[in-house]
């Protein structure tokens, strides 16, 4: 049995927290060390061995990494913008020990302008060609609507310009500011732009100018819906099945609506009696579903429950939320523990006004 056990060697343990992906590392970080600083075959020494641990701990883990100085590398833990993931990066990184040599960064780190130029294709992405103007709404003034005048976009061309522009704006605003501090985002060539053009070095001024502006205006701005008035919605679908909504109209119609930006839309999947409905027995489940979830998303702490709709075998919930970090930890909780019962996803995404939900409004 020994010879057998020299022969195969030892199988790793599965990788199940943060802590037992940080052990794996520093056994391996003096061999990750030498291919970084040697400039060694990366795809099959580093990132080979690396994504399938990550991996093992979550989907959607992404990384880079490279040499500081001669003596330091570094590796950048990335969620590649999508914010139900910023969270687990974070902590991630957070649990790192101080490892000799290494530097763990969370998230792509904001870049000086002049260190900020991107090749895609024939077309070049810096300070010489890039420009930006802002849109304001007097019904949205909080809302940060910025168009990026890109000097060689075209109708031919508009792909490849659009995503060099989301790259250049991911290195030089950096992985969080971008996802989280622009709420429409525009990109047209230099013969289309409506406004005076504004060099896109002062973009990241503009953006801090605004953002510190925003906290100000809505800073401990809480909401109780312990008083606020439901209403039940009924409609029909055009294959005949009912849509029933039960919506908290009297929320949908406060002034405050920015202090919370942040939407957690819920979809759960169950199956359908005839018309689309859940029968009972699911219909009492998907109720202590959404308890538990009310019971962690409360709305003191800065999670508004804006209601739900049921029809053709999804339940959806939604919540106006103050940040997204603690909806993006537990929802996965609930799709582990419901998995034998219902199919649960979620979305997390920006809407500072709500548009999302004026289909509730009526006229």
């Amino acid at each position: 049995m020994s010879l057998l056990k020299n022969l195969f060697g030892k199988k790793e343990d599965k990788i199940k927290s943060n802590e037992d992906f940080w052990i794996w590392f520093r056994k391996n970080e003096k061999d990750f060390f030498n291919v970084v600083k040697t400039s060694g075959d990366f795809e099959k020494d580093f990132f080979d061995k690396l994504s399938p641990k990550l991996a093992e701990l979550k989907d959607g883990y992404f990384f880079l990494t490279g040499m500081i100085n001669n003596n330091t590398a570094e590796l950048v833990l990335t969620a590649d913008g999508n914010i139900k993931n910023i969270v687990f990066v974070e902590e991630l990184v957070a649990a790192a020990p101080n490892i000799d040599g290494w530097t763990i960064t969370a998230l792509k780190s904001p870049l000086a302008i002049e260190n900020v130029n991107i090749s895609m294709g024939n077309y070049e992405f810096n300070r010489e060609n890039l420009n930006f103007y802002y849109t304001v709404h007097p019904n949205l003034p909080d809302e940060i609507d910025l168009t990026i005048v890109h000097d060689d976009l075209n109708q031919q061309n508009a792909n490849v310009i659009t995503n060099g522009v989301y790259i250049f704006l991911d290195n030089y605003l950096g992985e969080l500011n971008f996802a989280t501090t622009i709420d429409r985002l525009n990109i047209v060539g230099k013969e289309q732009h409506e406004k005076e053009l504004i060099p896109i070095e002062k973009l990241k001024d503009f953006l801090i100018w605004r953002e510190k502006e925003f906290i100000e205006k809505y800073d401990g701005i809480i909401h109780s819906t312990e008083n606020d008035s439901y209403n039940m919605l009924e409609a029909e679908l055009e294959n005949g099945n009912p849509l029933i909504a039960v919506v908290n109209t009297g929320l949908l119609s406060w002034e405050d609506k920015a202090s919370h930006p942040w939407i957690l839309n819920v979809e759960i999947r169950f199956s359908p009696d005839g018309n689309g409905l859940p029968n009972k027995d699911e219909y009492d489940q998907l109720n202590k579903l959404e308890d538990e979830i009310l019971m962690l998303l409360k709305d003191t702490d800065g999670y508004l429950n804006i209601g739900r709709e049921t029809a053709n075998g999804t339940r959806e919930i939604f919540f106006a939320c103050k940040e997204f970090r603690k909806p993006s930890k537990i929802m996965p909780q609930f799709i582990k523990k419901y998995a034998g019962s219902f199919q649960i996803s979620y979305e997390i995404y920006r809407d500072k006004y709500w548009q999302s939900f004026n289909r509730f409004m009526g006229n």
